[in-house]
This record gives C-alpha cells, structure tokens and sequence, in this order.
C-alpha cells in the first residue's frame, strides 16, 4: 500500500442554482471529505491507497462506499455501523468566489472511531499515513484514534503526512485545536499547512520563519500553500518556492488542497526531487478548481503530465 488515510467522508447537497440555499429547490448529490478526496486523487494517478473510516447502515453509506470502490481505493478497513447514520453537508454557493458549507456530522458514523478499529499490520505495510486536523475534531475517541494510528506509524517506519485542514466550527475553541495540532506536527514527518493555517498554529512571521520552525520541530519536509500564488516548500538542507498554474476561472475551490496533497505524495511515492513534487501537486490543485465538485475534478495522470509540460499558459483556454 501506497497510502493510508483516516477520516470522515460525507454525501455532499449543492444547488443547482446559485444563489441562498433557502431558495433552492434542486440539489445534486456527490461524495466528500478531505481524507478520501487525498485518496481518490492519488488512485487516479495510479497509486494504491487505503481508506479507513466507518459509515452508517444507511443509503448514503452505500454510496460512499460503492463511490470509492469505484475509484479502486481499498476500503476493507471501513466498518459500516448500525448505532449511527452518515454523515452529509451542504454547499451554498451564493456567487462567484463565495462558496460556503454547513455540516451535519455531529454523532455521525466516522466520529465513533475508536483505536480498536485500526489494524495494526494492515498500516504497517504502508509507505505513508495521511492524516487532517479534520478527524481528531470530530470526538474525542477519533482523537485517540488519529494518535493510535501515529504510534503505530512511527514505530514501523511509516512516514506521517499531516495537513492541518482548520474547521474551527469542529472545535470547542481555538486553544484546544491549537493544543491538538501542535502535538501533531511533533510527531509528523511531512507537515502541509495553509498560509493562514501556518499563522493561526505559529504565529506572526514571515514564510521562511514559519518552514524554519516546522523543520525544527522534527519534520523532514513541509510545504506551505498559497492557493493561487503556489507554495514554498522546506527541507533540513534547503528551500525553495514553486509557482502555481494560472486559472481565470476557478469554478469550484473545494478540494484544491487535497489534490495539492496527493500531488506532492504521488511525486515523493515516484522518488521525484521535491521540486518536481511540489510542483505536480500546484498542477492537481489547479486542475482540481476547474471542476464543481470535492472529487469530480481530481486528474488523471495524462492531465497532470500534460500540465505540467507547458509554460506557464493559462490551462482554461
């Protein structure tokens, strides 16, 4: 296995109109969450990942399920439960540029992860665990979940992937979350924050300032993001800072960061120097925006490449 990542993963309402949510009569239907949108990116590029979470006994628990299937993700770790219903969220797209979502996964499914779902050989065999400051939000067994899943990890030389993906509306306040995600950060290997992630978790200071402080705290590899300006990226022996793709239009944000991440791990999966990495992650974020939809706009390979090779054309004409 390539990858495995934990997380919660939901049945996605968007109107068909744009416009208050309150006036909308007609929705679609799709799949998201942050963890399995890293997977289903990385399976179109042709990697093998896992999934591990829980879902409800329910129709949309079906869905999720037969949806990642369909991607080729391995979800022989993901429990369907009776004792609650899965978890879904709606996105209000009131104009352009001004997207919003609202959740309704309080006691879901995935939130009564426990550390006796995790199976202790199956992530060993992995070449990295993704893992978001999504999921230790969610409860507090998802938390002592997420840490499980660390330790375990760690001790078999799994490298561990942590993007912070903030959701304040998840935690109780901003200590708590502060609290928590800095513990991660100790403990991981390659650390993929936000620009104003990076602030809220570090402090006021430059970009350089902020790389420098995560390297310290023991990470091999940290990439910062700057959404549509690209990302400086940070190892022990060095910096550097590669430049996004140009998108006129950007049609859906949500899940930009996701592809970013299962970019930069499918070049570090192929060995490519983090340059190159960092920048197939800048073109799958890229490509990600042009499509509405959490997932529906994660590339296939040949897209990627073909991105990748040209320069510095704006990739909407």
């Amino acid at each position: 296995m390539d990858v495995i990542t934990i997380g919660e993963s939901m049945v996605v309402f968007t109107p068909t109109s744009d416009g208050l949510i309150r006036q909308a009569s007609t929705f679609t239907k799709r799949i998201g969450g942050a963890e399995s949108n890293v997977a289903v990116g990385l399976a179109r590029l042709g990697h093998r990942v896992g999934w591990i979470s829980k879902v409800g006994d329910d129709e949309f628990g079906r869905a999720i399920l037969s949806f990642l299937k369909g991607e080729g993700i391995d979800v022989s770790q993901t429990k369907v439960i009776h004792q609650a219903q899965t978890g879904i969220y709606f996105k209000e797209k009131r104009r352009h540029n001004d997207i919003r979502v609202y959740y309704y996964r309080h006691g879901s499914a995935a939130s009564q992860l426990t550390p006796e779902d995790l199976d202790e050989e199956y992530i060993s065999k992995a070449k990295y665990l993704h893992i978001t400051g999504i999921t230790p939000a969610l409860s507090g067994s998802c938390q002592e979940t997420i840490f499980a899943a660390i330790a375990i990890a760690r001790y078999y030389k799994v490298k561990v992937v942590f993007d912070p993906n903030l959701r304040m509306k998840l935690w109780p306040n901003l200590d708590v979350a502060k609290e928590v995600m800095s513990r991660l950060i100790d403990q991981a290997d390659i650390i993929l924050p936000g620009i104003e992630e990076a602030s809220f978790l570090l402090g006021e200071g430059t970009i350089e300032e902020w790389g420098r402080k995560l390297i310290e705290s023991g990470a091999s590899l940290v990439a910062i993001k700057l959404g549509a300006q690209g990302a400086h990226y940070f190892t022990e022996t060095g910096n550097g800072y590669v430049p996004s793709f140009p998108v006129s239009h950007v049609v859906d944000p949500v899940g930009a960061g996701d592809g970013f991440a299962a970019g930069l791990l499918s070049g570090l999966i192929e060995g490519l120097p983090v340059i190159d990495a960092v920048r197939r992650a800048n073109a799958v974020g890229a490509l990600v925006t042009m499509v509405e939809g959490d997932v529906e706009g994660m590339p296939e390979r040949v897209d990627v490449e073909r991105l990748v090779n040209q320069s510095g054309e704006d990739i909407t004409r």
